[in-house]
């Protein structure tokens, strides 16, 4: 915890001179969503709010606003953790994936779109590939589909999925082989974007659609395999 706590500190930068809960669950919710702190780790309000520079207030209101969104839960007389999520967990965000994305891609107006941002994800997915971080893969991954809801330009949608992807990173932190699960990724990320570039919007709703399916069917089964290993 020493270790996360001290890189916190950096992000004080973050608040400005008027420091909000919101600002601060904004930093939280964000390294929730780079894997920063994975699920089950519990939250110590003197040690976050020091490395902020917050009052325990303020703190409080951002883990209840983050409680909310689900990534968080508090534990009467023990604390507030980091969220374990549930194989039904898993299946809703897909759902609420599959709902959002596809939709995002299917309402694009005529090419060209401005795809700048996707190719960067790519290339960050690629070159941490090449450096074997399996998990800034996954991070990667996360951004790419970050930036494809974000050609919806509707700053409600990307709200709704900010914390939709959090919750994805915590689906993420279960599973022992990241590189088995990330690693086909990249390629199908440029298939994708291939597809939008040539203003193929049908084809990569199709892509991004199997896509979804095949990505939730494996972490289900690592849920499965991992409370079957338990029981």
């Amino acid at each position: 915890m020493a270790e996360q706590l001290t890189s916190l500190a950096g992000d004080r930068a973050l608040l400005g001179r008027t420091s909000t809960a919101e600002r601060v669950s904004d930093i939280l919710r964000s390294r929730i969503s780079e894997g920063f702190f994975p699920p089950g780790t519990r939250l110590s309000e003197d040690g976050i709010g020091g490395a902020l520079g917050v009052s325990r207030n303020t703190l409080r209101e951002a883990f209840r606003l983050l409680t909310h969104e689900r990534l968080l839960v508090h534990e009467l007389n023990r604390g507030v953790f980091v969220r374990v999520l549930t194989v039904g967990d898993v299946e809703d965000i897909y759902r609420t994936r599959a709902l959002v994305e596809c939709a995002v891609v299917r309402g694009l107006g005529a090419p060209p779109y401005d795809l700048a941002a996707l190719r960067e994800a790519v290339e960050e997915g690629r070159r941490a590939a090449r450096e074997g971080d399996w998990k800034a893969v996954g991070t990667a991954n996360i951004h790419f589909h970050r930036e494809l809801v974000a050609l919806a330009g509707s700053e409600r949608t990307d709200e709704l999925m900010r914390s939709v992807f959090a919750e994805l990173r915590l689906a993420f932190h279960v599973v022992d082989e990241p590189r088995r699960l990330h690693e086909p990724y990249i390629a199908r990320n440029q298939e994708i974007l291939q597809a939008l570039r040539t203003g193929d919007r049908a084809g990569a709703e199709r892509l991004l659609s199997v896509y979804l399916d095949d990505s939730l069917k494996e972490i289900v089964e690592v849920y499965r395999r991992r409370v079957g290993e338990e029981g």
